[in-house]
């Protein structure tokens, strides 16, 4: 029997304050070399179905934790034309596999699966590398930027958020976040309005231009990226790199490929895994220093948290158990 969570089933077994220690055991496990971790292809995926040019962008991430009960599998689409038509610009699916025998043991809607853990990432590098009570400069306004948000507030002291968009979704963002999570809220009406007075700073876009200047940031910033993924795609632009004492990395070898390190001309040997950090062998040096962390995410985390996420449902019996 293969049990299938919907979004609203993974939603009632999915908290970020128990999710945030099983990303980072992940994280740890994977800088370890504890981990089965294959490349992730991505394609462009559309082409022909409305005119010459792609819709958007298929990609397949696998990954194993040695010792797991499961290996995931997950189906991404990113479409950066579903904001027009209301619907999310990240769609994804989970399987779980039994890693003794190879037979289906889930399939998971997993959306929600990947912003959480992806959220997670923003959460424990502000809990680990941010000076102090949290101020949280928050380009963009889209799911992932909220729940970068949530993260952070879960993880952290959060005092304070200035979200900045260049659509007037940062309003609505702002309230949003302010009601729920119960802190000052604020839509502001320019990047360096975000970014200034901010000791952590988050992009969350689809951007291929730098999303604010380098030279607005406090002393003492941490700066987290996490929408970049591409060669395309670039979130931070020259200043913000030269501004920085040290760049960490959730995946070094792939974050050296991004937009983000090729426009800044910084190699893959300047990465500090994000990992040594959770380990206690890296870190924050002075209160004075803008740090930067880059991450394009990881499978290792989606298998994890999907495992997560099916043992809560297990438990509590929810889902439907079908036969393949």
């Amino acid at each position: 029997m293969v049990r299938v969570l919907s979004d609203s089933a993974v939603a009632d077994c999915l908290a970020l304050d128990d999710l945030l220690p099983v990303v980072r055991e992940a994280f740890v496990r994977q800088g370890r070399g504890e981990v089965e971790r294959p490349d992730r292809p991505h394609f462009p995926v559309g082409a022909g179905l409305d005119g010459p040019d792609p819709a958007g962008t298929g990609l397949v991430m696998a990954a194993y934790v040695h010792g797991a009960a499961h290996y995931a599998t997950k189906l991404v689409g990113v479409h950066e034309g579903n904001a027009e038509r209301g619907l999310p610009t990240v769609n994804a699916q989970i399987a779980l596999t039994e890693a003794d025998t190879g037979l289906p043991a889930a399939y998971l809607a997993g959306t929600r699966i990947t912003n959480a853990r992806t959220g997670c990432i923003g959460g424990l590098a502000a809990a680990e590398l941010a000076a102090g009570p949290v101020t949280l400069g928050l380009l963009g306004a889209g799911t992932q930027a909220r729940w970068q948000a949530r993260a952070v507030a879960a993880a952290t002291d959060l005092d304070s958020i200035r979200v900045f968009s260049p659509s007037d979704s940062k309003r609505e963002c702002a309230a949003d976040l302010r009601a729920e999570l119960g802190v000052a809220a604020s839509a502001v009406d320019s990047p360096e309005d975000a970014v200034s007075g901010a000791n952590v700073v988050v992009t969350a876009t689809t951007s291929t231009e730098p999303v604010f200047p380098g030279s607005a940031l406090d002393p003492g910033t941490l700066v987290v990226a996490v929408g970049a993924y591409t060669a395309e795609m670039r979130e931070l632009d020259h200043t913000t790199f030269d501004r920085a004492s040290r760049v960490f990395a959730d995946v070094p070898e792939e974050v050296a490929e991004i937009g983000d390190l090729l426009g800044a001309e910084v190699d893959a040997d300047e990465l500090v895994s994000l990992s040594s950090v959770l380990e206690g062998d890296a870190g924050r040096s002075s209160a004075e220093e803008i740090l930067i962390v880059e991450s394009v995410g990881s499978a290792v985390l989606d298998a994890a948290a999907a495992e997560h996420v099916f043992e809560r449902a297990e438990e509590r019996g929810i889902g439907t158990e079908v036969s393949l």
